[in-house]
């Protein structure tokens, strides 16, 4: 019986599992994916991983992702006996320990150091590079006084570590600085069945990798996103400060939910100020939210945050088209949305409703009005805001629409936007509870301030 492993050399994870299987005498149908074609998402890849991300076995029928939860799986299932993943709950909990500490520090650290200079031609960030030295730091106190990661005999911690360790090395890290790792590390190359085979060889292919694009440091090396977000096998969540109430904040929740973006989700008190500490200046001058901080790369003003996000993480244009005329209908739109719709919202409701008690003056009205009716010719004879699929202009726009419907504007009166409005709720991945809650919550605090 043979096991599909899908897999990249190159990949930390996917050796740490390969050197798992050979140590329990499983034979593994090794399934290499071409991640710069694209063949981790493919409809048949995601049915197996939704994640995208390698390694990812299947079993028979049984599928699995993320490496340590493999690894252990692997053990359990088809070892001999106990000793690479014991029983024991004390020294399996040592064995788990040892895991996570990889998962989250020694391995996160290394990536957040090699990665973006890897896949993005980013110049080295020196505080990583120390945050990297002190989980190194760390690992060289567990060691100390034991030969393995997790005691006094080798486990899968140990399988999962060195498949780390040896991508940092091979990379220049400088492991001798840290005489428990440096002396667990060679006595793991020599004790670790088909060490050179099964690991080294996959640390020179992703030492030539990573040569290969550090040299290519142009515009091209974005559209890898997508790959190192697999070869990395769990990505670096995009931080998102926002309010749900706030309309652009949820045009960006409803993009992330569509693209698939795991999003480190940071509520910013306004009323605390909390947009305008020193930290939150550095990212953001205009102290406004939405704001993103995709590790180091910070963003505010919706909009814009939509069109990086489907440049950067989108599986194709069809959201934003790279076709000048459509993409061009679609900033036009956005466009639309800012200086017309979201204008005419804020100057009848918000504005007047926060600082006076009342809906503004009628010629605020019709000017909100008349920006419905722009919309409704918009979409007369056409599905979406900018043609027949939706883009990006869609989500920005359902957001102002949902607010300003929140606080008692009639949207049925235009009867293409509210066609429009009901296909956006029925067809957006999360519209309830994103979009509807945070109308909602806007809504219900605006009634408290009107007289």
């Amino acid at each position: 019986m043979t096991i599909d492993l899908y897999y990249l050399p190159q990949s930390a994870p996917c050796r740490a599992v390969i050197l798992t299987a050979n140590a329990v005498g499983v034979q593994l149908n090794l399934k290499y994916l071409e991640l710069f074609k694209g063949e981790h998402m493919t409809p048949q890849y995601l049915k197996l991983n939704p994640q995208h991300t390698v390694p990812t076995l299947d079993d028979n029928g049984f599928t699995l992702g993320e490496s340590r939860a493999i690894i252990c799986y692997l053990v359990e299932q088809y070892a001999k006996d106990d000793s690479l993943y014991p029983k024991e709950a004390k020294k399996r909990a040592l064995v788990n320990h040892k895991l996570y500490f990889d998962a989250t520090t020694l391995n996160q650290r290394f990536l957040n150091y090699y990665v973006p200079i890897m896949f993005e031609g980013a110049e080295p960030v020196p505080a990583q590079y120390k945050k990297l030295e002190e989980a190194y730091e760390i690992f060289d106190k567990f060691l100390e006084g034991q030969t393995w990661a997790a005691g006094d005999h080798l486990t899968i911690a140990d399988l999962a570590l060195v498949a780390t360790v040896s991508s940092a090395e091979i990379l220049g890290f400088d492991i001798t600085k840290y005489p428990n790792v440096s002396k667990w590390f060679a006595k793991a190359k020599k004790s670790i069945p088909k060490y050179e085979e099964l690991n080294h060889a996959g640390c020179l292919k992703f030492k030539e990798m990573y040569e290969n694009l550090t040299k290519k440091k142009t515009t091209a090396v974005v559209r890898l996103a997508d790959v190192h977000r697999a070869f990395c096998e769990s990505s670096m969540p995009i931080d998102l400060y926002y309010v749900l109430a706030s309309p652009p904040c949820r045009s960006v929740l409803l993009l992330a939910k569509a693209l698939k973006i795991e999003l480190n989700l940071k509520v910013t008190d306004l009323s605390k100020g909390e947009n305008r500490t020193p930290e939150f200046l550095k990212l953001n001058p205009q102290h406004a939210i939405p704001t993103i901080n995709d590790n180091g790369f910070s963003l505010g003003e919706s909009r814009a945050i939509l069109a990086y996000l489907v440049n950067q993480y989108g599986k194709d244009d069809s959201l934003y088209p790279k076709d000048p005329k459509k993409r061009a209908t679609v900033d036009q739109r956005l466009y639309f949305d800012i200086g017309k719709l979201t204008a005419g919202f804020l100057d009848y409701y918000l504005y007047p409703i926060m600082f006076t008690g009342s809906v503004g003056e009628k010629v605020h009205l019709d000017k909100l009005e008349d920006a419905f009716s722009i919309l409704d010719k918009f979409l007369e004879g056409q599905t979406w805001v900018a043609g027949d699929s939706i883009t990006i202009a869609d989500y920005s726009i359902v957001s102002t629409v949902s607010s300003i419907e929140a606080l008692g504007f009639d949207v049925n009166k235009y009867p293409n936007v509210a066609k429009w409005y009901s296909r956006a709720q029925k067809t957006m991945i999360g519209y309830k509870e994103i979009n509807e809650e945070g109308a909602r919550q806007l809504g219900e605090s605006f009634k408290k301030l009107r007289k």
